[in-house]
């Protein structure tokens, strides 16, 4: 089949309806969850603020537009490998500089969603993927593998959000053994829908915040805080999750798409 025939199928599934766009994007304002570290750690991420330029007023008698003061790694976003001291050398790991191919590719949603609501400090395992797996095909080289747990599902409430006692936060993510055996298996990235790529209890783990330091560490990339991967079957869509071409950028808040079969 020509890339030309593709491209109108394509086309002509999206406009009847056979292929659906699903956004797996929280919004973005004032009230978007943000990542807390301790300060024996390191500087927070400022708060989200919107500032109004003019709106059909004296100042813009036309138009409205705002300037916004907001992190890189704010709300729904992409982590690029520069992000993590692990990644920091490569020449193509800042935002303007990953090839855009990178940013549209087959997703494999790994549904524990059940597991999560049970333990909130739920650690997927390296036999929880290949079980996956052997429900519904290996996991291919190049695709992007995203942990489905509804935590999006607990809204825009930092503290519901980040769910965080006095011996730190409780949210799932990966071991670092199956963040590993991703890699091995040729993966683009990974992501989640808690408010970073790692679990809450992260920090602990050898290495500290695996998903972190070993996806940067193989040029790979990470999504956090995404919405709706109920939405989405194991198999069989794409995702488009293109970071915004900061210079330099580590990151980049990201409107993530996905392509999926009605």
């Amino acid at each position: 089949m020509s890339s030309t025939k593709t491209l109108a199928d394509l086309a002509s599934a999206l406009l009847s309806g056979a292929v659906r766009v699903v956004d797996l994007t929280a919004p973005l304002g004032p009230n978007t969850p943000l990542i807390y570290l301790p300060p024996h750690i390191g500087k927070n991420t400022p708060p989200i603020k919107v500032h109004k330029i003019s709106e059909y007023d004296a100042d813009g008698p036309y138009w409205a537009w705002n300037w916004l003061e907001l992190g890189e790694h704010s709300g729904t976003h992409f982590d690029a490998p520069r992000h993590w001291i692990s990644g920091k050398d490569y020449p193509d790991g800042s935002t303007d500089k990953i090839p855009p191919k990178n940013f549209v590719a087959p997703v494999n949603v790994i549904d524990r969603s059940k597991e999560a609501t049970e333990n909130p400090d739920y650690l997927l395992t390296v036999e929880s993927i290949q079980a996956w797996e052997k429900e519904h095909g290996e996991i291919e080289a190049g695709g992007w593998v995203l942990l489905r747990t509804d935590w999006y599902k607990r809204g825009d409430s930092s503290e519901k959000f980040l769910n965080a006692d006095a011996n730190g936060p409780h949210s799932p993510g990966p071991t670092a053994e199956a963040i590993t055996y991703l890699i091995s298996k040729g993966v683009i990235g990974w992501g989640s829908e808690t408010v970073g790529t790692d679990a809450g209890s992260a920090a602990g783990m050898n290495p500290p915040f695996p998903a972190h330091t070993l996806m940067h560490q193989a040029n790979r990339y990470g999504l956090a805080s995404l919405c709706q991967l109920d939405q989405l079957p194991p198999k069989g869509a794409i995702l488009i999750a293109a970071p915004l071409k900061f210079v330099g950028g580590t990151g980049s808040p990201v409107r993530a798409l996905a392509l999926a079969p009605t």
